[in-house]
């Protein structure tokens, strides 16, 4: 590092400057910043924030100082009776010449630094590298972890067995980088273990629930969540704990990600699926690190958020990770910056006013209009090429007009127009609008109603809330559908010179004659609704990311796949409906109800005639609830208002934790990978558990706000 420093200092000249750069990173092996993560700042940049805060010339060169540095620039370390030797510590990772004094060199190596992948290890190793050799030696870690505030706590034995494998026996050894990650790893193991023995003053092999603790509130508090601290003693079951316990305790802990992972194979894309203790047992077979004293630890932590639940969900594994305020626990978050909100998450479960209720109910009916009509117009043509093949009788003479729904398109296009195939749309978008909106709301209603306490639906709920989705929109929509269908039909009426209109239709039918073919509403739309809301429910699922969110292209494949089943196992109430509803021209069967048309239809046609129209049905039905849904999901995204209930499933409306990297910086001179400053040094004592005193970081409030961590916790 001499060889690095011990040139010019001169700004102006970039060859120097470069080749300095270019040995630090050989020497450190300094990756180059990933573009994913946060860009580099150039040297023009780095100068200007270096030349504001430099405050010493020597030889006609700037210099900051540590002040200057830890204080000034970082913001840290800012208390009137702070900790000198602190101060000195954190600037050393800087200073790597030890001379009080930091250079520009040595100031944009720093920011180059903080981009490597292994940058919270690199700067740990400097803090303990305090003469700048490239190695950690006895006496230097030795000088630099009995400052912390854990060996304060808890002193940790200099002359054990652990310290002379590492050091030798005479501590004569020194660690290279390689070496120091694995002890510093393996230390935070040690000093826990010590702790025990010293607590264990009778070598019984326990300690008290109490002792354990304050071992894990000192020593390994980097490891505990908000959840697990205040239930520490609650796992316990107030009774000694033994080594083995204490142990499989804290490698549970550090191994939560390899428990993520395992849950995540078994439960897909769901997070509120439910594993079961030997469901889980049998997926982490593999996984040496994973014992079965951790998982019963792992579900007896998860079983105290909710007694005598016998399984568990994302949520509990959430809560039981440890989380971390470094930079590393950052950067593993998705580019999106956003996790998968489970409904509970998202809104706890709280009593709402009625009032409350009417208005979530009503802002949903208002974007279910909007959905609505923007899902019927998108397929009408194909609707009224439906309603027409399924009107088409095959027992009169002439009356076959159309091979095949293709051939009907053709047809109405070229002898009706392009506005033939819109023929009716007015009183159809008068009646989907309603039709739509009662369908979403009701089945958002039930779903809400009947949803559990752990945010889970039971599956008979799904089907409850489609059934009564699909009853409430008959009574309103019947007479709409039955004047759509008339004026769809109207087309085909030769020699009928009468212009038709909604209103000669409305006046023809009369009041109950509107509501002619309503038993075949209800049998076709009640199942399809029982069908299609808890299809689209679970395809929506299926299709998203490992967050739970899901994007619009998903959203819409979900929409259109749930729409096939739910279309065309209902086609054959479909069929009854029409026929009851068009007006039998001369010669063709009239029906006096629904028993008896489905007879006559059978006995005339066949049961093939039952699944007329069934994939010009299909085409239209799947898409048309594509769109609505789609566009439904899309405003309640957009347009979203907290009404206290729940938000919808898949959404990326809340976001937590972000990168660091995408954080506001602290100050807007810290630049490029200097954005990450404060919160690497945050990570030290964070991943590592490298406490020292009078530390306060500027970011900390920041992060532990979005990790919802208060300082009670901290």
């Amino acid at each position: 590092c001499s060889l690095v420093y011990a040139g010019s200092h001169d700004p102006g000249q970039e060859d120097i400057n470069m080749a300095s750069d270019f040995v630090f990173k050989k020497v450190f092996n300094i990756a180059e910043c990933d573009s994913e993560i946060i860009r580099r700042a150039n040297s023009k940049e780095l100068h200007i924030v270096f030349a504001k805060y430099a405050s010493v010339e020597k030889n006609n060169v700037p210099y900051m100082t540590v002040t200057d540095f830890i204080q000034k620039f970082l913001g840290m370390i800012v208390q009137p009776d702070y900790d000198v030797e602190t101060l000195n510590l954190l600037a050393g990772i800087v200073d790597q010449t030890k001379d009080e004094l930091i250079s520009f060199e040595e100031f944009k190596s720093f920011e180059s630094l903080l981009c490597a992948p292994d940058s919270l290890y690199k700067l740990a190793f400097q803090l303990f590298d305090t003469n700048g050799s490239g190695f950690v030696s006895f006496d230097e870690f030795k000088q630099v972890f009995s400052h912390t505030m854990v060996n304060r706590y808890i002193p940790f034995n200099y002359d054990c067995e652990f310290i002379k494998l590492h050091f030798g026996n005479d501590k004569k050894k020194e660690l290279p980088y390689g070496e120091f990650t694995n002890f510093l790893q393996a230390i935070q193991v040690e000093h826990s273990k010590q702790a025990f023995l010293r607590l264990d003053k009778t070598n019984s092999g326990f300690i008290t629930p109490l002792e354990f603790k304050n071992i894990m509130a000192t020593i390994r508090t980097h490891l505990l969540s908000p959840y697990v601290a205040d239930n520490i003693i609650s796992v316990t079951g107030n009774a000694r704990v033994s080594f083995a316990m204490f142990s499989s305790f804290n490698s549970l802990l550090s191994n939560m990600e390899v428990v993520k992972r395992i849950y995540k194979s078994l439960a897909g894309s769901n997070p509120r699926h439910g594993v079961s203790r030997d469901q889980f047992l049998r997926a982490a077979q593999p996984f040496s690190q994973i014992t079965p004293i951790q998982v019963d630890l792992l579900f007896k932590l998860a079983n105290l958020a909710e007694p005598g639940k016998d399984y568990i969900t994302l949520d509990d594994v959430d809560r039981i990770l440890p989380r971390e305020d470094s930079v590393e626990q950052f950067r593993v978050v998705n580019q999106s910056g956003s996790r998968n909100i489970t409904d509970a998450d998202s809104h706890p479960k709280v009593e709402r006013s009625f009032f409350n209720q009417i208005l979530e109910s009503a802002y949903r009916f208002m974007l279910g209009s909007i959905a609505g009509a923007c899902g019927a117009t998108a397929v009408y043509p194909i609707d009224l090429v439906k309603t027409r093949m399924q009107n088409q009788r095959s027992t009169v003479v002439g009356e076959v007009l159309y091979k095949n729904s293709f051939d009907c398109f053709k047809k109405v296009l070229r002898y009706e127009g392009f506005f033939g195939l819109y023929r009716g749309l007015p009183p159809q978008l008068i009646g989907v609008c309603p039709e739509k909106a009662i369908k979403l709301t009701m089945n958002d209603f039930i779903r809400d109603k009947v949803r559990r306490k752990d945010g889970t639906m039971p599956l008979a709920g799904e089907f409850l809330g489609g059934a009564c989705a699909g009853a409430s929109q008959v009574v309103f929509t019947n007479p709409l559908e039955i004047v759509k269908i008339r004026l769809q039909v109207a087309g085909e009426m030769i020699g009928h010179k009468a212009k038709i209109s909604a209103i000669t239709v409305i006046r023809e039918l009369g009041f109950f004659g509107l509501y002619k073919g309503a038993r075949a509403c209800f049998m076709r739309d009640i199942p399809f609704s029982a069908i299609y809301f808890p299809a689209y429910a679970h395809l929506k699922k299926a299709f998203s990311d490992d967050n739970g969110h899901n994007s619009p292209i998903s959203l819409l494949v979900a929409g259109t796949l749930a729409g096939a089943p739910a279309a065309y196992f209902t086609t054959p109430a479909d069929v009854l409906k029409t026929r009851l509803q068009v007006v039998a021209k001369e010669g063709q069967t009239k029906y006096t109800g629904v028993w008896d048309c489905a007879k006559k239809i059978m006995a005339e046609e066949g049961p093939r005639a039952f699944w007329k129209g069934g994939p010009a049905r299909i085409f239209r039905s799947s898409p048309q609830f594509g769109v609505t849904l789609l566009t439904y999901e899309i405003l309640q995204r957009t347009l979203y208002i907290d009404f206290g209930g729940v938000k919808p499933e898949g959404s990326d409306t809340v976001e937590e934790p972000k990168k660091i990297s995408e954080l506001p910086a602290t100050n807007p001179d810290h630049i490029g990978g200097l954005r990450l400053a404060a919160a690497s040094f945050a990570g030290i004592e964070t991943k590592f558990g490298l406490c020292l005193p009078k530390f306060r970081n500027p970011l900390q409030h920041r992060v532990l706000e979005m990790l919802h961590i208060t300082d009670d916790h901290k």
